[in-house]
């Protein structure tokens, strides 16, 4: 028998603006409310507010707490000054990817860890088995909520509910805490959707308040709540990688683009060895975006061909509101990533034409 799914804290926020709840990886979630398309728009042209209180938090504290997250993930975190973030792989000892990490420092000696609610129950007993004997490491899932508030209005929503001007005038990747419509807060300027905005984390019991004053301050914004299908379009469109389409445990950091936050001088840490041997080999394949050409929409797992040859497999693909065209991304053979390069992909037995493109589909303006 199953377990039954997991509810953020505003669960009865959705039920009241009539989303349509899905599960997702473990938690009963909002799908969407009016409509993917309409919320994916208003996230690119004015706000959009998401619940995405099912992501993981950890906490580290203490003397080791820097040098023990540094030796689980890729990136370089001792190098992380106070009050930044930075993105990450956490990797196995073959170099593959457990999961993509957020990292925040906090303090000195204190670090906030965000991992993919899809894997929580493997990467909070990891690192808690890991922190024994190094640092104090506190799982705060359960206890946290997060909204991210995103769009190109973001930062004006913010700013009428923000006890100070600190927090809305934040850099990206930069974090604060602070009180939000009188709701004590670790604000970010982090998002997944490839539009300016903050992620705010909060205690559960002050979720339901914080969600209904950033919806009411945004208002004359336009602001929209917005759901996991147009969270979806809107970090495709951006070229950000979803654990368990476009990376996994069979995939390493180098094929799917993100060799830059493979850090190999900052240390000894997990999967270093074999990250090294990955990059002097070279790559075997290739994360690659396209757009089609025929009419039709590429699903993950869908077979990429050349000619008459398979040289791949979609891993994520749908709709582009942004661009009115359908796109993707795929694993294809080092031969097949130039941009400009013809594809086919087989949706459901039918060969649609498709074409390398360069990514991110879409950047917003600075």
């Amino acid at each position: 028998m199953s377990a039954p799914l997991q509810q953020t804290p505003l669960v009865g926020e959705h039920e009241a603006l009539g989303a349509k709840l899905v599960p997702f990886s473990g938690w009963r979630m909002p799908l969407q409310y009016e409509g993917i398309k309409a919320e994916h728009q208003a996230v690119r042209e004015r706000v959009g507010l998401f619940d995405v209180s099912h992501m993981g938090e950890l906490e580290a504290h203490g003397p080791g707490a820097v040098e023990l997250v540094n030796s689980l993930v890729t990136n370089d975190v001792r190098g992380l000054e106070v009050g930044r973030a930075l993105y990450t792989a956490c990797c196995n000892e073959r170099g593959t990817i457990l999961d993509d990490l957020l990292i925040y420092r906090l303090g000195e000696q204190a670090l906030l860890v965000v991992c993919n609610a899809g894997n929580h129950d493997k990467i909070a007993p990891y690192f808690l088995d890991a922190a024994k004997g190094r640092c104090e490491l506190t799982d705060r899932s359960a206890q946290t909520a997060l909204l991210a508030l995103q769009g190109p209005r973001a930062e004006r929503v913010l700013r009428a509910v923000a006890g100070d001007d600190a927090l809305p005038s934040l850099r990206p990747f930069h974090l604060a805490r602070g009180r939000v419509a009188g709701v004590e807060c670790l604000v970010a300027r982090t998002g997944y959707t490839g539009e300016d905005g903050f992620e705010l984390f909060c205690a559960t019991g002050d979720a339901a308040r914080l969600w209904r004053a950033l919806l009411e301050a945004g208002e004359p914004e336009g602001i929209a709540p917005a759901g996991l299908g147009a969270r979806d379009t809107l970090r495709l469109e951006a070229r950000l990688s979803l654990y368990g389409n476009d990376i996994d445990e069979t995939t390493d950091p180098f094929e799917a683009g993100l060799g830059w936050v493979v850090k190999l001088d900052t240390g000894p840490f997990v999967g270093r060895d074999a990250l090294a041997r990955i990059k002097a080999r070279g790559l075997s394949r290739k994360l690659v975006g396209f757009e089609m050409v025929g009419r039709g929409i590429a699903r993950h797992g869908y077979p990429i061909l050349a000619g008459d040859e398979v040289v791949g497999q979609v891993t994520s693909g749908s709709p582009s509101p942004t661009l009115g065209k359908n796109i993707g991304l795929g694993y294809v053979a080092p031969g097949c990533a130039k941009v400009g390069t013809p594809l086919d992909i087989d949706v459901r037995g039918k060969r649609v034409e498709a074409v390398v493109v360069k990514t991110p589909f879409y950047k917003r303006a600075q």
